[in-house]
């Protein structure tokens, strides 16, 4: 078998452009979280508020997946980019204004959170358009022989913008302030539009053009279902990141529990992803595909002892490490579940693919951290945190006992495959 080639996927150049719209996107959508994450605790000392942020963007996320996938599916991809990135910045000039103190000088507290609340709403149906139109772009943009090693770097770059964002933001707020932070953020979603400019127009591979969208819905969740190795991991990954949402908690840690101030709230945000990060650039020269279903569940049940540990810790560099380790273990998942779907989905149904993996696992995320807010409520925060850790584990054993079809999954008969076609 020859050799593979690590950069395969860097030498196309339009590839090289998407990359940087979307280190963009993902710097202006993780640093825009993170500074409304911080404001909205300032306004209530609530940990629920955290939680409700969370469900503010869920449930519009996950009302609209299906259907923003059809629409996907349907339209040219370019172009449905383009109107993401447009109403993206739409909502960050919002939250912009809704954060000026001149603006909002005469507004009771309440009704400038509420505001705050209706944007990230509509930023959650930003999102259920972005993700199925950003996956099935990538597939338009590079061949499918290196589809993995493109899902990769994709990955790798995402998790950069996780990495730059948080802690950007950190220092940010108290350099500049919350308001000005969040200029920043509209700054770079007017930027992507510009680079997007880079990328030309992609053909519409579905057959189906003009299907009923109820059929085609149905098509789109009846080939997850039956693609046992997706909905696998989907499932998995889903119920472990629902129950390990700790970094929801992170400002009440970095405010009450660890005293570090906004800028070790920096650091422990950008923690997980510098972790996640380093395990991606890693992959790229040695992929996770042998044994691919049990290093997924492994890696998900050493996230949870992460979890466990980051909750115990009453030492911020402890704690720190604790929150690396689990986006090392992240990072493995991500690269495992990405290269799942790249290599079994079909062109023409990437985009409800892609919902349906919004649903399972994207939007886990802030169901997990409605789940930590209203747990750090009712039981206390680092008790609420023990307590999603513990669940993790406990599911990645179950499920590594009662489905051994997936603990046995290996992609490398697949990713041959792939690297074979022209």
């Amino acid at each position: 078998m020859k050799k593979k080639d690590p950069y395969a996927a860097l030498r196309y150049k339009e590839f090289n452009v998407f990359l940087l719209l979307r280190f963009a996107m993902v710097f202006a959508w993780s640093m825009q979280f993170i500074i409304i994450e911080w404001q909205v605790y300032s306004l209530t000392k609530n940990p629920l508020s955290l939680g409700i942020i969370g469900l503010m963007e869920v449930i519009p996320a996950i009302a609209m997946a299906l259907f923003a996938g059809h629409i996907v599916d349907q339209k040219e991809k370019k172009g449905m980019l383009f109107k993401c990135i447009l109403a993206f910045s739409v909502v960050s000039f919002g939250l912009f204004l809704l954060t000026w103190p001149r603006m909002v000088s005469g507004f009771a507290t309440n009704t400038v959170l509420y505001g705050i609340y209706f944007l990230v709403f509509l930023g959650g149906l930003v999102r259920a358009f972005l993700g199925p139109t950003i996956f099935s772009l990538l597939a338009l943009i590079v061949p499918k022989k290196v589809y993995p090693n493109a899902a990769t770097w994709s990955s790798s770059v995402w998790q950069i913008g996780s990495v730059v964002g948080p802690s950007v933001a950190g220092f940010s707020i108290t350099l500049i302030g919350v308001h000005w932070s969040m200029c920043l953020v509209f700054a770079c979603s007017v930027m992507s539009l510009i680079t997007l400019t880079q990328i030309g127009t992609k053909p519409i591979l579905n057959p189906k053009i003009g299907e009923p969208i109820m059929q085609s819905l149905k098509e789109g969740v009846k080939f997850v279902y039956t693609n046992k190795s997706i909905l696998g991991a989907l499932t998995l990954d889903m119920v472990a990141v629902l129950f390990g949402g700790a970094v929801a908690l992170l400002p009440i840690f970095a405010q009450d529990i660890l005293k570090v101030g906004p800028e070790g709230f920096g650091v422990l945000r950008a923690a997980p992803a510098v972790g996640a990060l380093l395990t991606m650039f890693v992959s790229a020269h040695l992929p996770f595909y042998k044994k691919a279903g049990i290093k997924l569940l492994g890696a998900i049940f050493a996230f949870g002892v992460c979890i466990i540990v980051f909750g115990l810790s009453s030492w911020f560099w402890l704690s720190v490490l604790a929150l690396f380790f689990s986006g090392v273990a992240d990072g493995i998942s991500v690269v495992i579940r990405q290269t799942i779907l790249q290599l079994k989905t079909p062109d023409h149904m990437r985009g409800r693919v892609a919902a349906v993996n919004s649903i399972f696992v994207g939007s886990s995320n802030e169901l997990g951290a409605f789940e930590s807010g209203l747990t750090a409520k009712l039981m206390g925060t680092v008790t609420a945190v023990v307590f999603g850790g513990s669940m993790t584990l406990l599911i990645v054993v179950f499920t590594g006992i009662k489905l051994p079809s997936f603990r046995n999954l290996d992609l490398q008969k697949d990713l041959d495959e792939h690297e074979n076609q022209e």
